[in-house]
C-alpha cells in the first residue's frame, strides 16, 4: 500500500490521491508510465513525479523517518508490510491513567518473534535502548496513552518511528470498542488465566506484587505479553480490509 500512496507528497490530499487511483494508476511505477494520460495539472504532476522519485529512494534506503514525518499519522498503517521486519508491538501497564501522578509498571515489546517485558524496579530503564532498535511501532490506543506516558517518564526516547495506533484504522473498517472485544470478534484467543482481565486488574496485580506476591507479577506479565502478542494477528487479519476500505470506489 505504501507504493500506492501519494498523500505524503506536498500538495497532494486525499481527493487528488483518489483521483489518481480512479484513473487506474495503482502504484508509483504506473504513474511514471502513464503520467502523460493523467488529468492532472502540469505543476501538480511535476510535484508528484519529484515526490515519487524521493519516495522511491527513501524506501530503498529503508528511511522510516522520512515516511514517519511525511505520512499523516492516521495513514502510517499503509507502511506496515514494508517495515514489518522491524516492528515493535507495544503495550504498557501503569498504576493509573495520569502521567506525572501515576507511573509505568510494565512495558511489553514484541518483535513478532520474541516478547520482552520490562518491569519497574528491575529493568524498566532498558526500554530506552530497546525502542531505538525499531523502525515501526504498533499499539492500541498508544497515540493517546502508551507513548505519551512513556515519553513523560523517558523524555530522551525520540519516538521518530512510524507508529500505527490500531484503534483508528480498525474503527474505519467497523471494529470499534476495546482491544479485548476486537480480539473476540476476530477469533484471537487468550489464556484461561487472563480471560476477562482489564487494566484495572493490572493495577490490582501490581499492588499485590508490591506487597510481596510474586505470583501476582507473573500473572501481570502474562497479561501484558498477550496484549502485545495479539496485536500481530489483529493487524495481519485486518490489513487487507484496511487496504480495501482505502481503495473503495476507485475501480480497483
Amino acid at each position: 500500500m505504501l507504493a500506492n500512496t501519494y498523500i505524503h507528497i506536498q500538495g497532494v490530499g486525499k481527493t487528488l490521491e483518489q483521483k489518481i487511483w480512479a484513473s487506474g494508476v495503482r502504484n508509483w511505477g504506473e504513474f511514471l508510465e502513464k503520467e502523460e494520460e493523467l488529468p492532472i495539472s502540469p505543476a501538480k504532476k511535476f510535484r508528484i513525479l519529484e515526490g515519487i522519485k524521493a519516495s522511491s529512494e527513501r524506501l530503498e534506503a529503508r528511511d522510516y523517518c522520512y515516511f514517519s514525518r511525511a505520512l499523516p499519522s492516521a495513514e502510517h498503517w499503509r507502511a506496515y508490510p514494508r517495515f514489518s521486519d522491524s516492528v515493535a508491538f507495544v503495550d504498557i501497564e501503569t498504576t493509573g491513567l495520569s502521567p506525572g501522578r501515576d507511573c509505568i509498571t510494565v512495558v511489553g515489546i514484541y518483535d513478532g518473534k520474541e516478547a520482552k517485558t520490562f518491569v519497574k524496579g528491575i529493568d524498566l530503564d532498558e526500554i530506552v535502548d530497546e525502542f531505538a532498535k525499531y523502525r515501526m511501532l504498533v499499539s492500541f490506543n498508544g497515540a493517546r496513552f502508551d507513548l505519551p506516558f512513556i515519553k513523560s517518564e523517558y523524555p530522551e526516547i525520540e519516538f521518530d518511528q512510524l507508529h500505527i495506533d490500531l484503534m483508528y484504522p480498525l474503527r474505519r473498517i467497523g471494529y470499534s470498542g476495546g482491544l479485548k472485544h476486537i480480539e473476540k470478534l476476530l477469533g484471537v484467543s487468550r489464556s484461561a488465566d487472563t480471560e476477562g482481565m482489564s487494566g484495572f486488574d493490572a493495577v490490582r496485580l501490581w499492588r499485590k506484587y508490591e506487597r510481596g506476591d510474586r505470583k501476582a507479577l507473573e500473572l501481570l506479565l502474562k497479561y501484558n505479553r498477550e496484549d502485545i502478542v495479539n496485536l500481530k494477528p489483529i493487524i495481519e487479519l485486518t490489513y487487507p480490509e484496511m487496504v480495501k476500505k482505502a481503495l473503495e470506489n476507485c475501480g480497483y
